[in-house]
């Protein structure tokens, strides 16, 4: 310690010492302190001495002085206990309603409130300010009730609100409608409602409903009034939880839920679905969502973005053994928030028909391109784009001025027979062509034995090249029809139009016909077939087998391959009795129809063509190519053979 801070210490210990003296009192002040303290200590003994007089005086009197007071205690006491039961119950609603305590009311019973345009009647809660049922005017279920996409009980709509330190969900809280009308029934203007949760007059939350009067489109707006105060700065999302029972609609409930699951579209990319082979299925979807569907087969509740959802955890269940419901759907949305002084957060809702058309036509934003028309299945690529550019606008073209969906159907078959005809000529042609050259096959078999196959087939195939045939000419035109049978096979059963169309027996084309059914439950057999039988696969699959037996003849019997595909279309008519049972009874009708003109044109085709002209034409073409050098391809062919251990037929001079 050096001599500077030495002094620094004694100078700050003398300036505390004197401070101490300066700041003590003088002995006149010492004095009157001690007058004070004795003056006070004997008018406390004064008084007390004046209250104990007072109480031996009134010794007598206090009885009658404490009975009278009774009542008046009893009545305080009652009053005060008021007041701590009131403090208790804000508290209790305090933590119960948190900032919105204010504006909520213990036992408050929720109203409804509802709006109708030209297409759905939408019903409002206002506990939760929420959507609580759906009803669509142009349509009724299976058994001819009012069809309702969902009921309050079966649906939660929950917007979680971080408020000062403390997690609200609206679904318990009660908004203030911002009208006194029940029922908005102007079905011939734009409609709108809306609903408050208040902090303060000036301070709430804004939930704001828009119908127009031709949609099925319902815009809902969420808006964040001067709460910048209340939720925390650096509040940058905030979570929504949307979960629905999907109600049963149709006809037949097994072929309705393979048809219900979850799908979404993520902002930059195809739309996707949770699929239908598992009881459950979630996925978390990590990027940009802009909307997620409640499909079922022929209606959808959508919820969707006006630019997009942050992201979600998407859920759905089956409910096998429930009567009245298909799966359980819910979402977890991350909705992104900016706080401000005013923040608003744009989103819609879709609810009605997963029709081509309608969803086409369905955008909230200019130029939108949100792909809603792919929630209807249409298939795979190639099988998508022969529905999108050649089926539907055939039949709603069929459909703009023809009333019988029974008859739009064979009409659209003959239409779609005549375009394929000229494949179909060809393949028949080349059918014959092989017919008509079997006994030649059968020549080549017997000289050479079983045991050169590939002599055999390399003299086969010779034989096809001088003539003029090729082995595949058959296959390719059943090749190019294939895609338009698949894409017939996903568009019928989606087809919203058929759905309650009646034909002939079927009641409803767009689910199974039924001729004869039964209520016991037959092991495997209800499980794979049902408890009905459909007329139509029936006669489906019996026209399926006439055709097969016209044409099975076609087939070179003595080929192994050839018998075994031969086996496989007898047996698919067999199958497809169990496959087709509870599908649209439309797309059976479609396949009978297909194969009865096909019997038809393989009938009229085999009188009008000449087989022995054919015969001829080929044995002149054997022999104009004789002595033709070799092609590359059976250069390589012998090659092969001969590297197998093959000796091929030297030709003869």
């Amino acid at each position: 310690m050096d001599k500077n801070q030495i002094i620094g210490i004694v100078i700050i210990g003398v300036i505390i010492v004197a401070y101490m003296i300066w700041s003590q009192p003088s002995k006149e002040e010492r004095a009157d302190a001690r007058r004070q303290d004795s003056t006070e200590k004997a008018e406390d003994n004064e008084k007390k001495y004046r209250l104990d007089s007072l109480n031996n005086l009134r010794i007598i009197d206090s009885l009658q002085a404490i009975t009278d007071s009774v009542a008046k205690q009893d009545d305080i006491i009652l009053q005060d206990t008021t007041v701590s039961n009131d403090s208790i119950q804000n508290q209790q609603m305090i933590d119960k309603y948190g900032v919105f305590a204010k504006y909520q009311t213990e036992g408050e019973v929720a109203k409804i409130i509802t709006m109708r345009n030209a297409h759905m009647e939408v019903k409002f809660s206002t506990k939760g300010g929420r959507v609580y049922s759906v009803e669509l005017n142009d349509y009724v279920t299976h058994s001819k009730e009012p069809l309702i996409l969902f009921r309050g009980g079966q649906n939660t709509f929950n917007l979680s609100i971080p408020a000062r330190n403390k997690m609200l969900g609206t679904q318990e809280l009660f908004f203030k409608p911002q009208t006194t009308d029940t029922i908005l029934n102007d079905i011939n203007k734009t409609q709108t409602i809306s609903f408050r949760l208040k902090t303060a007059e000036d301070k709430y939350i804004e939930y704001i409903y828009t119908l127009e009067p031709e949609s099925f489109l319902l815009d809902y707006e969420v808006k964040f009034v001067n709460l910048e105060d209340i939720i925390p700065i650096n509040t940058e999302f905030l979570n929504l939880t949307w979960e629905t029972y999907v109600p049963f609609l149709e006809h037949g409930k097994k072929f309705e839920a393979r048809a219900t699951t979850l799908t979404y579209k993520f902002l930059d990319a195809e739309v996707k679905s949770l699929g239908i082979r598992k009881d459950e299925s979630d996925k978390k979807l990590d990027t940009k969502v802009r909307w997620i569907a409640y499909k079922q087969q022929f209606f959808s509740s959508v919820l969707i973005a006006k630019n997009s959802f942050d992201e979600a955890k998407v859920f759905q269940k089956k409910l096998e053994e429930d009567s009245t419901h298909l799966s359980l759907m819910t979402s977890k949305i991350v909705l992104p928030y900016e706080g401000g002084k005013e923040v608003s957060i744009p989103m819609s809702f879709y609810f009605g028909p997963n029709k081509y058309k309608t969803l086409q036509k369905i955008s909230v934003i200019e130029d939108d391109n949100l792909k809603l028309e792919d929630l209807i299945p249409l298939g795979w690529v190639i099988f998508k784009y022969v529905n999108k550019f050649a089926i539907i606008p055939l039949f709603n073209f069929l459909g703009s001025f023809i009333g019988s969906y029974g008859l739009i159907i064979l009409i659209m078959t003959l239409l779609i027979k005549l375009v394929l005809f000229p494949l179909t000529y060809k393949s028949f042609m080349s059918s014959a062509k092989m017919r008509v050259l079997k006994p030649e096959i059968e020549k080549l078999n017997k000289k050479i034995p079983k045991e050169k196959s590939m002599e055999r087939q390399q003299a086969t195939m010779a034989l096809y090249k001088k003539a003029g045939v090729n082995p595949m000419g058959g296959c390719l035109p059943v090749a190019l029809q294939f895609p338009i049978l698949l894409a017939l096979f996903r568009f019928f059963p989606a087809s919203i139009e058929l759905r309650q169309e009646s034909f002939l027996w079927a009641t409803d084309l767009s689910s199974y016909d039924s001729i004869f059914s039964w209520t016991a439950e037959i092991p495997l057999l209800s499980a794979y077939y049902g408890n009905h039988i459909s007329l139509f696969t029936l006669l489906m699959a019996a026209a399926i087998v006439g055709s097969t037996l016209l044409n099975g003849n076609q087939m070179q019997d003595s080929n192994p391959q050839a018998k075994t595909m031969k086996y496989m279309m007898y047996f698919m008519p067999v199958m497809m009795l169990f496959w087709f049972n509870n599908y649209s009874s439309g797309l059976s009708y479609y396949y009978l129809l297909s194969n009865l003109i096909t019997i038809i044109q393989t009938l009229i085709m085999r009188k009008m063509i000449d087989e022995d002209k054919i015969l001829a034409k080929l044995k002149a073409n054997v022999s104009k190519n004789k002595g033709k050098k070799k092609t590359g391809f059976q250069a390589r062919l012998e090659k092969m053979a001969k590297q197998k251990g093959y000796n091929l037929p030297k030709k003869k001079k």
